[in-house]
């Protein structure tokens, strides 16, 4: 089978391997109907080390199921399933209540024992926590708008409801999100979806703005680090946002977050942070008695009830997908999302 991976900064190669087997008696062994480049994959292709083990890439996939562990019972072979970004048994205390990604049992993949999901095949660790079945759906005959939605639901979507979820979005707050990649924008429809009385989108990119605006924001701020944070402080009358999703995990999108954040309000962030240590203290959070929540989305709690969404087409999260390309492609799938030609780049077969 085909496999993706990274040997270091830029350095994305598809490679022959062997196809996966069952290790153990609740793994599950699918086949890659659909799967995408994550934003988050950019981090390791700017900064990963040159090395000459590759790091197997890919964590978002929907799939059919085509062989079963002898514990699993919650999928079988034919299932069309989708399976979150981390894998998790769904049981432990954590899984439980709904924090998934801090799973005792659970983990990432991109491992040499996991393997990634940018693949033909893929072995799913706990397969009847991992796996959600997709119902009365044939993926063979669904279209691609439909299995490209489906597809966010494995993260980018998830990801943004889960900082909309985190930051207590509800009717009548004002909600700034920073940045427009596609987390962003997700995060957009998601604020939208629980009700958000105004929704400031501060990017600068018009082609991601004007589908943020289709989402459901109300403002477009262009305009970056002090200009950013004055236009939204204008925009609101001085108050401030009550709650700021960051969807960029770098230094300048959290400086812009406490920046703008009304006192008493939340910052939620979802951007995998590129720098440790962040300010807490009375300039930032503690002044404004600001909170800051956020985290890996635990996608497995959300994706049972955002799997009728789609298929009712109340929400149709998949249009962040501007490029379709094939699993041979993929190294220049990397550099069209670097250089920024493409927002997010799904994966066929």
């Amino acid at each position: 089978m085909l496999a993706t991976f990274m040997y270091g900064a830029g350095d994305v190669r598809v490679e022959t391997v062997s196809d996966p087997t069952i290790k153990n008696p609740t793994d599950a062994i699918v086949r890659t109907v659909r799967s995408c480049i994550c934003g988050s994959d950019l981090h390791p292709y700017h900064s990963m080390d040159a090395s000459s083990e590759g790091s197997p890439m890919g964590h978002e996939l929907i799939a059919v199921v085509e062989e079963v562990g002898a514990d699993v019972t919650t999928v079988r072979a034919g299932d069309f399933v989708i399976a979150p970004f981390a894998f998790q048994d769904n049981t432990c205390v954590f899984c439980r209540e709904g924090f998934q990604t801090s799973c005792i049992h659970g983990g990432w993949y991109g491992s040499a024992e996991t393997g990634g999901l940018q693949a033909d095949l893929a072995r799913i660790p706990l397969a009847d926590g991992s796996l959600v079945k997709v119902p009365d759906l044939n993926p063979a005959t669904a279209d691609d708008g439909m299995l490209a939605s489906l597809l966010t639901l494995s993260d980018v979507y998830l990801t943004g409801y889960h900082a909309a979820h985190m930051g207590q979005v509800q009717p009548g707050k004002t909600v700034t999100v920073i940045g427009d990649g596609a987390v962003g924008l997700s995060a957009v429809l998601a604020a939208n979806q629980l009700g958000a009385e105004r929704i400031i989108l501060m990017g600068r990119h018009t082609a991601r703005t004007d589908l943020g605006v289709e989402f459901g924001a109300t403002d477009v701020v262009a305009e970056r680090g002090n200009d950013g944070i004055a236009k939204v402080m204008d925009l609101t009358g001085g108050e401030g946002s009550h709650i700021v999703l960051e969807a960029v995990g770098h230094m300048p999108a959290y400086e812009q977050a406490y920046g703008i954040v009304r006192p008493g309000g939340i910052i939620s962030r979802v951007g995998v942070p590129q720098y440790e240590d962040a300010p807490v203290g009375f300039g930032s959070l503690f002044g404004k008695n600001a909170r800051l929540a956020g985290g890996p989305a635990p996608v497995r709690a959300y994706i049972e009830a955002a799997i009728p969404q789609v298929l009712s087409g109340q929400i149709n999260p998949g249009r962040v997908f501007d490029r379709t390309i094939s699993l041979a492609e993929v190294p220049a799938g990397y550099q069209a999302m670097d250089d920024r030609t493409a927002l997010k780049v799904m994966v066929t077969p």
